[in-house]
């Protein structure tokens, strides 16, 4: 069960928990715990003025209501739309910026729109890749597409290689944290140095319960057709289900809906989500043997303590496997921070990008 406490620092590796184990958020060596106080509405973010970031932490005010769109939305002039054709299809993606490179990879059901809020932050201190994965977002994919964890990682891979992209840092979210994770792996396996640091946003892991039960059957048979016949057909559930990703579902920014909608009208991106969820179980198992494989990389995770999607009880034990990890927690919200408190997320992933390492 969870302490009281949020950790965010670096920390010495541990241990690694098995699966099944019970879960304690205990402190790692050498870390500052944040005290935190039972006021979901609070958020942490980090500190505009301090020498040293492990020191010194602030609490965000109380946001009761969505981002602005018109302040926080990027305009066409900020970012260009640009296509690769790779061997399974044709790849959307957004690039803006300037400086080292870094990739943005979104998670199940999202793409290059889920970063709308955080290119502009992004910008001023690196070139920002930020991919729509074949068969997701607005990038069609070529049929039978391999759907499973290590095909997309390897995707993503090939992506690098035709832009003849040399180092570049990886940040991915939920399920695209999963391929995060093994596009990781993949480069310490091939001792490719290209990859310089991980930020992993509530990445799916084998820790977390939930999803466990729920992938399984969505990816069945009976399971396919129910979610192709209710999310693709009855819009009114959109709202249902975006809701249960905030903490708060006062902050869903007013063009989530349509935002969200528009790959599922365009490019039928719940086949590919079926595809995704048919294989939950053995990519899961392939994550956990991946795993021990990437401690060497200097990593970033952020997490929202009301998380519905990925467990934020996860994530001590996703601690354990990195010898250089920062937690960053953001009390009472869910699974998509960079959406629902972009201000604070931003901050943080600005400071963790422009750090020495």
């Amino acid at each position: 069960m969870i302490s009281a406490q949020l950790t965010t620092a670096i920390s010495e590796p541990a241990p690694r928990q098995k699966i099944g184990e019970p879960k304690e958020f205990s402190s790692p060596k050498a870390i500052e715990a944040i005290s935190l106080s039972k006021n979901l509405s609070a958020r942490i973010s980090l500190p505009t003025k301090t020498e040293d970031p492990e020191e010194e932490f602030i609490r965000s005010g109380e946001h009761t209501t969505a981002p602005s769109t018109e302040t926080a939305t990027p305009t066409a002039e900020l970012w260009a739309e640009r296509w690769l054709d790779l061997p399974d299809g044709r790849m959307r993606y957004l690039k803006a910026g300037s400086g080292p490179a870094l990739i943005l990879v979104h998670g199940l059901m999202g793409y290059s729109f889920s970063w709308r809020f955080t290119i502009p932050a992004l910008a001023p201190h690196a070139t920002v890749y930020a991919i729509d994965n074949l068969g997701a977002g607005l990038s069609p994919a070529k049929a039978g597409l391999d759907s499973r964890l290590r095909p997309t990682a390897e995707r993503l891979l090939q992506f690098v290689d035709r832009l003849g992209i040399g180092h570049f840092d990886l940040l991915g979210t939920s399920h695209g944290g999963g391929v995060a994770i093994m596009t990781a792996a993949i480069c310490s396996r091939r001792e490719n140095s290209r990859l310089r640091r991980l930020v992993l946003v509530a990445p799916i892991n084998p820790w977390s319960p939930h999803g466990k039960r729920l992938a399984p059957f969505l990816g069945s048979r009976l399971g396919t057709l129910l979610l192709r016949n209710t999310m693709e057909r009855w819009r009114s559930l959109d709202y249902v289900w975006l809701s249960r990703l905030f903490g708060d579902a006062r902050r869903i920014p007013p063009d989530s809906l349509a935002g969200y909608r528009l790959p599922i009208l365009k490019n039928h991106v719940l086949r590919h989500a079926s595809q995704i969820v048919k294989n939950w179980t053995a990519d899961l198992a392939e994550l956990e043997a991946a795993l021990p494989k990437i401690g060497d990389y200097p990593t970033l995770l952020m997490w929202g303590t009301r998380d519905r999607a990925v467990d934020f009880q996860s994530a001590e034990p996703l601690c354990q496997n990195f010898r250089n990890v920062r937690l960053v927690a953001f009390k009472g919200v869910g699974h998509l921070p960079y959406e629902e408190a972009p201000h604070d997320f931003n901050r943080a992933l600005v400071n963790f990008l422009t750090a020495s390492f």
